[in-house]
């Protein structure tokens, strides 16, 4: 591998360094291996930087057992069961809710508030 035929001799990770992304491939000269010092600085800073923190995600939970289902057939609601034992069919999602404290059937959170409801994951 000489000087001649188009390869350096410094590492893959030295050769990136010479070439700054936002610059394009530069010319460097004699021992120059940044085309301006706003470069050299600029991939310092790259260099020492703190690395990025990882992102978490929280664990995902079930939310069956709290979901109600409706049946499109026969319009029986199910709290956390999907399939409409009736029917044999699958239900659609009512959305959250649980038991009537009163009749205990299943009772969503939308029909008792007439507004949408979401569930905010805790941080």
């Amino acid at each position: 591998m000489g000087a001649g035929d188009g390869e350096s001799d410094d590492p893959p990770d030295q050769r990136h360094e010479r070439t700054p992304p936002e610059r394009g491939p530069n010319n460097p000269t004699g021992r120059q291996r940044y085309c301006t010092s706003a470069c050299r600085k600029t991939a310092f800073r790259r260099r020492h930087q703190n690395p990025p923190t990882a992102v978490v995600v929280p664990v995902a939970r079930p939310r069956r057992q709290f979901t109600i289902y409706e049946c499109p057939n026969c319009g029986d609601r199910f709290l956390g069961q999907q399939r409409c034992p009736a029917c044999a069919t699958f239900a659609r999602r009512a959305g959250i809710g649980g038991p009537c404290p009163h009749c205990d059937e299943p009772v969503a959170l939308t029909d008792l508030l007439d507004q949408e409801v979401s569930i905010v994951p805790k941080r």
